[in-house]
């Protein structure tokens, strides 16, 4: 079934025909817009306003309302508005691109309608039946495959398993494309030519971004990092000799200041001695 849809779509563009696109659900309104803008078709994805087939005098009328209304604002000419027409008319405007943004260029009826969620999109799939246009259905268990000409069995309510009909739909509208040009005798290979470029070796940019040193620039570098070596080399014998000779320093210090802890305990203070002969000498009386 999905081939035989997918052969329908082929056939239908590469006869001149067009696709409309049709899927005003959350999940489908962004797939059903990338996949027809990808292949240069039509689609509706805000809401389906009733008539849009039926009654294509009036909706051609909102199309025009809509390419006048871009044109004043390209033009500028809406700035010139009082405040409160200015908002109207940028409402209107935003209105209408919802609705009839993605139609805008179909220019007629088209040949064939590619419809996601046939229950949500039952007004869509009458319009067509009515006109006798071909309808290409993604149908889930809980739709009627009534009024579909092709079925593709398959979920209406997975965002990723849409993405993948919008994708194998658009990818068959191309096909189609490249049919009708080569039929037409386009060839397709000159149109894809793309300009000669000079292509660069790897070398030959690394030899371009360094550049280019003379034997005198070397020698002159190689006589200065000499001497900073040098001066380097001096600086630290420096540095060690006068660490050498604050050592010895600071161990005469420590041996003088030992010494004198020494003989402070070897030889008492005379106060501390004649407090010693004073208890000596009460210590006598007493025991007399």
């Amino acid at each position: 079934m999905l081939d035989q849809a997918l052969n329908v779509v082929r056939e239908t563009v590469a006869k001149g025909g067009s696709i409309l696109f049709v899927g005003t659900k959350r999940q489908a309104s962004s797939p059903i817009a990338e996949a027809a803008e990808k292949c240069a078709q039509y689609y509706m994805n805000h809401r389906w306003l009733g008539g849009t087939l039926t009654n294509w005098k009036t909706v051609s009328q909102s199309i025009q309302r809509l390419k006048s209304i871009d044109e004043q604002v390209a033009s500028g000419s809406i700035e010139g508005l009082t405040k409160k027409e200015r908002l109207g008319v940028e409402r209107e405007h935003a209105k209408l691109k919802a609705s009839f943004d993605g139609i805008a260029e179909m220019g007629g009826v088209p040949d064939l309608v590619f419809v996601v969620d046939v229950k949500k999109e039952a007004l869509a799939v009458a319009e067509a039946n009515k006109l006798g246009i071909p309808v290409v259905a993604v149908v889930d268990t809980n739709c009627s495959p009534s009024g579909v000409d092709y079925m593709i069995p398959g979920n209406d309510d997975a965002s990723r398993a849409i993405g993948l009909y919008c994708d194998l739909v658009s990818r068959a509208a191309l096909d189609g494309m490249s049919a009708q040009l080569g039929a037409a005798g386009v060839d397709l290979g000159e149109m894809d030519e793309a300009p000669a470029e000079e292509v660069l070796n790897e070398t030959d940019k690394v030899e371009e971004q360094v550049p280019s040193v003379t034997e005198e620039e070397a020698s002159e570098n190689s006589a200065e990092n000499k001497e900073v070596s040098d001066k380097v080399e001096v600086t630290t014998k420096k540095s060690k000799a006068t660490a050498k000779t604050k050592k010895p320093a600071a161990k005469k210090a420590t041996a003088s200041k030992a010494k004198k802890k020494d003989e402070e305990i070897t030889e008492p203070s005379p106060a501390k001695a004649k407090k010693v002969k004073e208890s000596d000498s009460s210590d006598e009386k007493k025991a007399k």
